[in-house]
Parts: structure tokens; sequence; C-alpha cells
């Protein structure tokens, strides 16, 4: 006959409990202890082959920055060992200029207040009178292909221009500040 074991009392039930919680401790202490020292060999074992790769690894690195001063470039910030590029330019491309023909020429002496027109900034405002707009009548002037140079210029997002529509809103500025002038 086979005896059931039903725990009946509070104390079999505390008995029962403590005896479930030994055994999860003795697993959890045995897992953590195993996986501890699996981790630390791999540890040991890669910092070994760390190691032994290390003047190989240097080797290859000074090659790389040999290889990349043939083009022109360095890697890191390592232009003092670079002396024969000494007094060189390098080039980013082509360079992009704006049609002053076509928005007009403004001197820092007309500058208007920018930032009033939705999506310019004090940022974007330095940005462009770096580039040599200043008023409203420029921006109002803006075309497609002005807009292009003028977002690669200021390194602006594209299409932002069009989407807040600055050459509307300069325009509208324009005529508010006319009509100020007017009264």
């Amino acid at each position: 006959m086979i005896i059931k074991l039903q725990p009946v009392t509070a104390i079999e039930f505390v008995v029962a409990f403590l005896i479930c919680f030994v055994c999860f401790l003795i697993g959890y202490l045995f897992s953590r202890r195993y996986y501890r020292n699996r981790y630390e060999n791999e540890l040991e074992e890669y910092k070994q082959k760390s190691k032994e790769e290390a003047p190989q690894t240097q080797e290859s690195r000074i090659r790389a920055v040999k290889t990349m001063a043939r083009k022109g470039e360095a890697i890191m910030g390592e232009t003092d060992n670079l002396q024969m590029f000494k007094g060189v330019k390098a080039s980013k491309g082509p360079k992009l200029e704006l049609n002053f023909g076509s928005i007009g020429v403004a001197s820092e002496a007309e500058k208007d207040d920018l930032k009033k027109i939705s999506g310019i900034g004090p940022f974007i405002e330095r940005k462009l009178n770096g580039i040599g707009v200043y008023t409203y009548k420029q921006i109002s002037k803006f075309r497609d292909h002005d807009i292009d140079t003028v977002t690669q210029l200021i390194e602006f997002f594209p299409g932002r221009i069009k989407r807040d529509d600055w050459m509307k809103q300069a325009a509208n500025l324009m005529k508010e500040q006319q009509q100020e002038q007017d009264e």
C-alpha cells in the first residue's frame, strides 16, 4: 500500500516549504558557481588570445594608417605623423554658391529679423547670414534651385524650407514691414 504524503498541520506546511526552499537555494548556488567558473575560464582564454595577437593588431593598425595616409585621410587624429601632406588642402567636392543674381544682394546693415519666420531659429539665422542671406526680400525670391543650394549650404533638413513655406512668410513679413514704414 502506498502512503500518500499530505501535509495536514501548519508545521507540516512549513517543513514542506523549507525543504523546497533549501532545494531551490542549493540549485541556485551550484548553477551560479558553475556559470561564474565557466565565464571566468572563457575570459581568461580571451585575454590570453588577445595578448598573443596584440603585436599583430598593432602592425595592422600601422598598415591602416599608412594606407589612409596615401589616400590623404587620417584616422583617429593622427595627422601629426603625416608630414608629407603638410600644406595640402582637402576638397569636399564642388563648391556650392548661392545665385545672388536671382535673390538679390543685401548687407548686414539691411538685416531683418529672420527668426520671425516659422522654422528659423537663432542658429539657422546665423547660418543664413553666414551665406549672405539677410533680408525677407531675399528669402521671398527663393526658387527651387536656390532652396536646394541653401539647404546644402546650411546643412538643413531637406524639404523643410518648402514645407514651412519660408518664401510666403517672408513676403508677408516684407509687406507688414512696408506698411509700418508707410504709416
